[in-house]
């Protein structure tokens, strides 16, 4: 995102690819893999006529409200819903006791009550809803219902958690995770310890979650809902529902934003409870502060590190810490822990590494799924402790890290070799010798350039700047033996070609990419996505570049077949192999050239149509020391952070961004741009604002007020200065995820950059202006 007010230019990339690094925009492929194809939904979302699930309505409508606890830990002695279900209005108010199917459930672990029942275990979790003819009458109805506590002691710190009595019946500890390898007693001439403390980053999408659920006459219901794993919550629905899957249907309605996981079905299960109940449809549009309270947050991570290097700089073990706080409920939290602990050396070689991590239950708000858990937190402490290498041994920090950094072929900690392409050095020369910006000049007019803003900078001689590095990774797909698949159709009749896939559009493409795919393979311009719903079969959750990979290859075999089902007949007609023709704009034609005809033609009114699945080789867990090949790939950026702070106000400006990834292949130069853009920014965010506060396990201030995003003003100047295309073989297209490493490997640039300007350790994150005082000032 580029800050036309600061008068940024437009990002350039760097696309070392066939059309050459100087192709011009213009002379790139108008359709097809490599096209900047826009998204067919463009101009509907321009104009505010898309429709999100807030927009729904159905006739006899039906509003509902949530009554969540205030307390973050409570035992419930009473609930008493008589006066709520006697007001004018209301139709139904459920609780615990009217759960008719499975009272607890978990996309990932089955741990969660849909409603409290004897005990509130985070300030937030639902205990009732209702469902009313008007939305201020529901609200005022789940208000109206009577709940007795006691309130208990909340275990708000995880690292007191190990000692506390259990806050579940599954205990405090969710998982642990030993890695062990090399040799424990390696040690190092020049040894570096740390602490460091990652704050609770939400997800905070643009829209609020929201979603409407219309009963069936068969006795079933629908929910139309932004899901981002509709087949997985339909699942955990009719469990919940005592119903039979076939009988709950999830229509996935426009995603207003998704950065982790969208739709809690926190939200979703109270709805679908109330339709059946009533009979009714039942709209639920949540509040700003009911979503900050319901959704799932980036985990709270202490982490503690030592590293052991020799007089040359060079690794020689990692010990390693690391104290994920999943809040109240596991969710994902082994799944990020395994990324934590796999990554917590980053993308160099360490002969030697010992790391100890652990989920634990709390009190406070559920942790979950957001874009790059594990990796973002471990990789900020990780680039602290180069930083303090470099200075203890007076080493350049570039210097430092391109003298360990990864390539292929190497071993992980986890004993996996890295078989992708991994170009870290690269990456890491193409940001350091990337021109540094102007610095900021003294005058009056020019003092937008300063941290604080036009009106609150402070003198130009309190600035100083700071140039950081850092290198971050994560892992594609899902890990440690998730078997990841996806089935895709393509139908084509009359020039037009449709696509069928439950994979979702989160904003991260996949609509597009499927019909540039399409596009390609069969040579018609006009290309249709299907909207998702459950009737078809499952692609799996929108996380970890899963839909690029899995539902765009499957998209592209089923194309495949379908251009195999078109070539045939021409093929046997004039005694060739299909091998020999090639679909091009359009048209069909032999490799020399004695036919010719267009797809049109081909088809001659046929429908033409198949269906196929992609599945990626398997992955195994961890095992007891934290060893196997637990991921199918990953993907590595390099970032240099320069910031402008002022010592005396303790506020910080990041002047400018410069990114290198490896892309894998570029599928969509102005797609891929806009999401690494959105990577960087979101980062931004988590190094310097963004943090859900509690205290005592109650959330203060859940609105976009207390919660500070960072704005198109704050968005520094990023530049990517190179994508690297070394396509990655065992990936469809050999194209990697884009959206996730800069938001990894941002938050520690800008870390790196505000030490390097004022000469202290910053080992907190989001980084607090007293904290830039204090550090400044000493």
């Amino acid at each position: 995102m580029s800050n036309d007010a600061a008068g940024a230019t437009p990002t350039t990339i760097t696309i070392p690819s066939s059309a050459g690094p100087g192709t011009p925009e213009a002379e790139r492929p108008r359709l097809g893999i490599g096209a900047s194809l826009p998204a067919a939904d463009t101009r509907a979302k321009t104009e505010g006529t898309f429709p999100y699930a807030a927009d729904l309505w159905a006739e006899g409508l039906l509003w509902a409200a949530v009554l969540r606890s205030p307390h973050a830990h409570a035992r419930i002695l009473s609930i008493d819903t008589s006066a709520a279900a006697a007001m004018p209005g209301v139709r139904a108010v459920v609780t615990h006791q009217d759960v008719p199917g499975e009272a607890l459930y978990g996309r990932k672990v089955v741990d969660r009550p849909v409603f409290a029942a004897d005990l509130v275990r985070h300030h937030g979790e639902p205990i009732a809803a209702v469902a009313a003819d008007h939305p201020d009458t529901a609200r005022l109805a789940a208000a109206a219902i009577a709940v007795e506590y006691e309130v208990l002691e909340a275990v708000t710190d995880p690292e007191k958690a190990f000692a506390a009595e259990p806050l579940h019946p599954d205990g405090n500890l969710v998982r642990h995770i030993p890695l062990r390898y090399g040799d424990p007693e390696a040690t190092g001439e020049v040894v570096v310890e740390g602490l460091y403390r990652i704050g609770r980053q939400d997800p905070a999408p643009i829209g609020a979650e929201a979603g409407l659920a219309v009963p069936r006459p068969d006795g079933g219901v629908e929910l139309y809902t932004a899901s981002t794993d509709p087949h997985t919550d339909r699942d955990l629905a009719a469990a919940c529902f005592g119903l039979e899957p076939e009988r709950v249907k999830v229509v996935v309605t426009g995603v207003p934003g998704a950065t982790g996981d969208r739709e809690d079905p926190g939200f979703q299960l109270p709805l679908g409870l109330l339709a059946l109940r009533t009979g009714c449809p039942v709209k639920l549009a949540a509040t700003r502060e009911e979503s900050f309270l319901g959704h799932a947050h980036r985990h709270p991570t202490l982490l503690r590190y030592r590293h052991h290097a020799d007089a040359g700089g060079r690794l020689v073990k990692v010990e390693a810490q690391i104290l994920l706080d999943a809040g109240a409920y596991a969710d994902d939290s082994s799944e990020s822990l395994a990324a934590a602990v796999a990554f917590a050396c980053g993308p160099y070689v360490v002969p030697h590494a010992f790391i100890e991590g652990w989920a634990v239950r709390t009190n406070n708000p559920p942790s979950g799924h957001v874009r790059g858990e594990g990796a973002m937190q471990v990789c900020a402490a990780y680039e602290g402790q180069m930083d303090k290498l470099a200075a203890k041994l007076g080493i350049d920090p570039a210097e430092l890290r391109m003298r360990n950094v990864l390539a292929t072929g190497d071993i992980l900690p986890t004993g996996q070799t890295v078989t992708c392409p991994a170009p870290v050095a690269e990456l890491l020369t193409a940001v350091r010798d990337f021109p540094l910006p102007a610095l900021p000049k003294d005058a009056p007019e020019d003092d937008w350039l300063l941290p604080g803003g036009p009106e609150g900078a402070g003198e130009p001689g309190a600035v100083r700047r700071g140039v950081g590095y850092a290198l971050g990774m994560v892992h594609m797909l899902g890990a440690e033996g998730t078997d990841e698949v996806s089935t895709a159709t393509v139908r084509v009749q009359d020039s037009v070609a449709t696509v069928i896939c439950a994979a979702v559009e989160t904003g991260q493409g996949f609509s597009t990419l499927a019909r540039q795919v399409v596009q390609e393979t069969l040579g018609v311009e006009e290309v249709h996505v299907a909207a998702v719903d459950t009737d078809q079969p499952p692609a799996g959750p929108a996380t970890h570049g899963r839909h690029t990979w899995v539902s765009a290859g499957a998209v592209e075999r089923a194309a495949k077949m379908v251009r195999t089902q078109l070539l045939q007949p021409l093929a046997h007609k004039f005694g060739m192999s299909t091998e020999l023709l090639q679909i091009a704009d359009g048209k069909i034609t032999s490799y020399d050239g004695v036919l010719s005809t267009t797809v049109s033609e081909a088809l001659d009114g046929k429908e033409l149509w198949a269906t196929a699945q992609c599945r990626p080789h398997p992955t195994e867990p961890l095992d007891e020391s934290g060893q196997g090949d637990a991921f199918v790939g990953i993907a590595f950026c390099a970032i240099r952070a320069v910031v402008d702070v002022d010592i005396e106000l303790g506020s910080v400006r990041v002047v400018e961004m410069a990114v290198a990834q490896d892309v894998g292949r570029v599928l969509n130069p102005a797609q891929l741009a806009t999401r690494i853009e959105a990577g960087v920014t979101q980062g931004v965010g988590a190094a310097l604002t963004e943090n859900l506060r509690t205290a005592r396990g109650l959330v203060r201030h859940p609105d976009l007020t207390g919660y500070a995003l960072p704005t198109t003003l704050d968005a520094p100047e990023i530049r990517i200065v190179k994508l690297i295309e070394e396509r990655d073989v065992v990936a469809p297209f050999g194209a990697k995820p884009a959206s996730a490493v800069p938001v990894v490997t941002s938050p520690a640039a800008v870390a790196s950059a505000v030490r390097a300007a004022t000469g202290r350790p910053v080992n907190r994150l989001p980084i607090r202006p007293q904290a830039a005082v204090a550090t400044a000032q000493g």
